[in-house]
């Protein structure tokens, strides 16, 4: 991640795509159709790809303290040569980065295929695109290489836009072609188009994962005064809640509720107002004289 004196700007023109040499020449001849067929009818401006000197070597696994998805890759610096020459050769100012992924037994994601439990590559694909952005300091996002899965009869609606086609390219492409640019925080980044971290009104979370960076930079107000939205009803396997962190967090039961929060903190509304019985009688404040003993304000009059 790159540290909180970095803000974001200017519109992505020029995207690089990076393939594993450890792709199989048919999934990979897939991603590049993909690609294509993005340029074609989305007009998304990926400029050229590369294929990386070395198999990186993808290994995954489940944290079993924190159950956590995580991983990583043996051959990171085979990444990095890629990418830097990409930038070298093309000036790209964002990057997608496909690897080959270890293909699961069925049975292993079968809780996730129908909504339920975590994402078994999310976790090192994450470390893949924050050592791309911490090296290079632009946007990155990256899709996995997967043989196809066995269809399944019985599909959760969210699961199943993954599975209708052989990549996950083309959604990775779509953000990183309008996607910020990180730019050094300076006397001249100030220009009306950058995004500042005290330009964040609302951040919504789930309810146990409030101790990431972002999460806690924004909590402390140091930088902002954002208001947290916990979710209540999107749990996952962390424990960092606000209760347990001590971040002030509004607490939603859902997503419906967190769009209402949202639309009262932009009017300027408190949106405890808007909940019976949240808003509590208006405390008496207390003043000290210069005599040292406390009275109200109203005890001053008599």
């Amino acid at each position: 991640m790159l540290a909180w004196d970095h803000i974001m700007s200017c519109i992505v023109r020029q995207v690089g795509l990076v393939l594993d040499a450890g792709i199989e020449k048919d999934l990979r001849i897939h991603h590049l159709q993909v690609v294509d067929a993005a340029r074609a009818s989305l007009g998304l401006p990926v400029v050229e790809y590369t294929v990386t000197d070395t198999p990186l070597q993808v290994e995954k696994w489940i944290n079993s303290k924190s159950g956590q998805s995580t991983g990583r890759i043996q051959h990171s610096d085979s990444l990095l040569r890629a990418v830097g020459s990409l930038i070298k050769r093309s000036g790209v100012t964002a990057v997608a980065v496909v690897a080959r992924f270890p293909d699961d037994d069925s049975d292993d994601i079968d809780d996730y295929r129908q909504g339920m439990g975590i994402d078994l590559l999310a976790g090192v694909e994450a470390v893949i695109s924050h050592l791309v952005v911490k090296n290079y300091g632009i946007p990155c996002a990256h899709a996995p290489a997967l043989l196809p899965l066995p269809l399944g009869p019985s599909l959760c609606p969210k699961s199943a836009a993954e599975e209708i086609g052989y990549t996950f390219l083309p959604c990775v492409l779509a953000g990183l072609s309008t996607a910020p640019q990180y730019l050094v925080r300076n006397s001249e980044s100030s220009d009306k188009d950058c995004i500042l971290a005290s330009d964040v009104d609302s951040v919504i979370l789930p309810i146990d994962a409030c101790g990431g960076d972002g999460a806690l930079a924004f909590a402390s107000g140091k930088t902002s005064r954002s208001l947290l939205i916990a979710v209540e009803e999107n749990e996952t396997v962390l424990r960092d809640t606000p209760d347990k962190l001590g971040i002030n967090a509004v607490k939603v039961s859902n997503y419906w509720e967190a769009i209402g929060v949202v639309a009262a903190h932009k009017a300027g509304i408190d949106p405890n107002s808007l909940r019976r019985d949240r808003i509590k009688n208006i405390q008496h404040a207390f003043s000290v004289p210069s005599n040292g003993y406390a009275f109200s304000g109203a005890e001053s009059f008599l």
